[in-house]
């Protein structure tokens, strides 16, 4: 469904009442359109952990207009169906995301003591990261060191 409105008029046709008894709970579903503005958006809410965290912002039921107790769960369950059809986890969300490919900062983050230790590693190229925005390309070296904290080692030099 395009929008929140429409979802809170199925609501009401669901389980009775009006369309403004479901609109907030179908609003906080769809909020993160606001900022993210294709499918992608729903990977915030639209799964189970989405619904329970639902329940526990709008209680566990709602009274609609026409005095019926209606569980948040099931409000929840008919929004995030009708947008993909299931109820997917946060897992099968998380498991389409393609890590990004290597680069420096994110790998060896924690690998070394300190600059110097950073030199050795990469003039024994153990880490090769062709093509990488990071690096000086005639010595194959990070371009800022002075950026790259000192953390405990990991890799022994």
């Amino acid at each position: 469904m395009a929008h929140p409105f429409k979802h809170a008029e199925s609501s009401a046709r669901r389980f009775g009442g009006k369309s403004e008894d479901y609109l907030a709970i179908h609003n906080w579903f769809d909020e993160s359109k606001s900022f993210f503005t294709d499918f992608r958006h729903r990977a915030l809410r639209h799964h189970a952990e989405g619904i329970f965290l639902a329940e526990r912002i709008f209680g566990v039921t709602i009274v609609n207009s026409d005095g019926e107790r209606v569980a948040v769960r099931y409000v929840g369950e008919q929004h995030v169906k009708e947008d993909l059809g299931r109820i997917p986890t946060v897992q099968d969300w998380l498991s389409q995301i393609t890590p990004p490919t290597l680069d420096v900062w994110s790998t060896l983050r924690g690998h070394c003591r300190n600059k110097r230790q950073l030199k050795d590693v990469w003039s024994l190229r153990r880490y090769q990261f062709p093509g990488s925005p990071f690096l000086d390309r005639e010595s194959q070296v990070p371009k800022d060191l002075g950026s790259f904290p000192d953390c405990r080692p990991i890799v022994s030099v």
